[in-house]
Formats: structure tokens, sequence, C-alpha cells
């Protein structure tokens, strides 16, 4: 078990008709192979049809959400980087909000999980794209990324010196087996959302540690500077701002609308969604969910390979209320 943030209390669980689906992307809604299947796509149409609003809430960058821009409905809007930031798909994966991560502390991070694991290699996710050091492990990343150390991937002056024209804007750049980055990018098809490229996410690699243990042992170095999970099966943290997450975002998204948390259904499968199953009124955990996540949630669903948040969707559909779908 890891050593999970405090998180808003959970809402008592009723029969209250569901206002809005909150569902994580990968291990979640999308099967292994990335995409969304057909049954799945029906169920977020009818659930929009039924006035349900449906938000997309990951941990994906916004030039990763090509795979279900065509699929959000109505508001139009997805939560990316584990809540750091909100992002507009019906204008391309414009960023429209962002709660960065400073870079005085990602810093103070680098340097507190550098004396804690010795080995430990990093990657900064900014706005524009992702940058990494040389020893970070080649997954999913930008074939436009600057690789470099951590200190001078954080430095004050980093962005201009990429190019002061062109910094952040790789338009042709292709992620592993995606699409083009252009309309899908943070800079869009208007130019930048936030020229300035800030920091909304570090990344840190271990080669050797357990994926649970070096999420607990990171929490301890430097849970007071930051907020660390994980979705990755590998040892690979995620680091957002203090007080930044899935749950954080959400529930702002919700109280904008008039949502109580109550009124919301959420999915997920990782410790990076356990905070927003938590605050959620109703929650599902996948049957390929992690253990952590398995006991947060109120409810059970099939795989994500099984279409197990679509089985939930029709089940609200036509009895009116969620229930276990195990």
């Amino acid at each position: 078990m890891t050593d999970a943030p405090a998180t808003p209390p959970r809402a008592p669980e009723t029969a209250v008709t569901p206002r809005l689906i909150a569902t994580d992307l990968d291990g979640t809604l999308l099967h292994d192979d990335k995409t969304v299947s057909d049954r799945t796509i029906a169920a977020l149409a009818a659930a929009e049809r039924a006035g349900i609003e449906v938000f997309f809430v990951t941990g994906r960058p916004a030039r990763w959400m090509g795979v279900v821009s065509d699929h959000v409905h109505g508001h139009g809007l997805a939560i990316c980087a584990n809540g750091a930031a909100v992002v507009d798909l019906h204008r391309g994966g414009r960023i429209v909000e962002v709660s960065p991560l400073e870079r005085g502390v990602a810093l103070a991070v680098v340097d507190a999980l550098r004396g804690a694991a010795p080995g430990t290699s990093f990657a900064v996710e900014r706005t524009g794209g992702i940058h990494y050091e040389p020893q970070y492990p080649p997954l999913l990343l930008d074939p436009a990324a600057v690789v470099a150390p951590a200190e001078k991937l954080l430095a004050e002056d980093f962005v201009t010196t990429l190019c002061p024209h062109t910094a952040g804007r790789h338009d042709d750049a292709r992620e592993p087996d995606g699409p083009p980055r252009g309309p899908h990018s943070p800079t869009g098809p208007e130019g930048p959302a936030f020229p300035d490229q800030p920091v909304i996410k570090l990344l840190a690699h271990h080669p050797e540690m357990d994926p649970d243990a070096f999420l607990t042992l990171a929490r301890r170095a430097a849970g007071d500077l930051a907020s660390f999970t994980r979705s990755s099966p590998t040892a690979l943290l995620e680091i957002s701002g203090p007080g930044v997450s899935k749950a954080g975002t959400l529930a702002r998204c919700c109280a904008e609308r008039g949502i109580s948390p109550e009124e919301v259904v959420a999915f997920g499968d990782m410790p990076n969604d356990i905070e927003m199953l938590t605050w959620a009124g109703t929650s599902y955990a996948m049957a390929n969910a992690h253990p952590d996540v398995l006991a947060a949630t109120t409810g059970r669903t099939a795989s994500n390979n099984d279409d197990g948040v679509a089985a939930v969707i029709e089940r609200i559909l036509h009895d009116g209320a969620p229930r276990d779908d195990r």
C-alpha cells in the first residue's frame, strides 16, 4: 500500500441520478491498444444526450488527447496532466487553464530525490512539450525534445534558449504511433496558449525500485514540496504543484456547474485516480485496477478491455442510478 496524501472526505453514496461522469483514460476508458471501442463511443454519446456531462480526467498531456477529442460533447473540456491543465478539445486541444509546478520547487524536488534514490532520472513536461535527461528511458517521448540535465531543463531561461521564435512550436513532430502534433498541441492552430511554457509536471524514473516503494520514498523525502503520484506499471513518478490533483481540478469544474460530489460517478485504475475516486459520490475501480484503487472505490466494473466504463453508463441510463457492475 502507498502513503496517499490527504483527500477531501468521500461524499455519502446515494441513489442520486448522476449529472457528471469523470473517467480516466489509459487502463480505464481506453483499451490496451489505446483505442476507444464502438460500445464506449456509443455510451458516452448517450450519456451526453441524457444530460449527463462527461469529463476525461487524465495524466496525459494536452497533445496526447487526439484519441478522444472527437468523443467529448457539449462543454468540450478535459482535465489533463493529473489536474495541472484544463484543455478545450473543441479548440484543438488548447490549454485554457494551468496550475504550474514552480521551477524552484521542481529543482528542490530533483535535489531531494537524487539524494533519497540515487539513479533517478527526470523529465520535464511543459505546456509546449516534454524534455528529459540522457538517462531517462525513451518511452513515448517527443522527438523534438531537448536532452539535458534536469537543472538545465528547469533553468529560468530554458525556453528562450530553444529558439526565441519557435520555442515549443514543433507542429511537425509525431508522438510514437500517433498523429501529427499540429491541431492537438497546446500551441494549437491559434498560436501558443502559454508562450512562456510553464512546467506542469516533473517525471522521475528509477531503473530498479518497486513502483509503489519509489512512490512512498518520494513522498517521504519531498511530499511537503509537491504532489506525487504514479500511473505507470514501472517506477515512474508524476510530480505536480502542491495540492494539484485530478480531484481538485474536477471539484472546481463541478462547483462552477453547480454539481455536487454525490452527483458525480468516477472511474479509474491507478494511484493517480485515488483522490478523484474518493471525492466522487460513486466510484468504480476497473477489474484491472491497482489494489489501492480497489480499496478506495465504492463499486467495481469490468476491465478496460471489456468496456467496464460503458457497462456502468449503460446501466445508469437504463436504471437511472449506478450500481456495482462486476
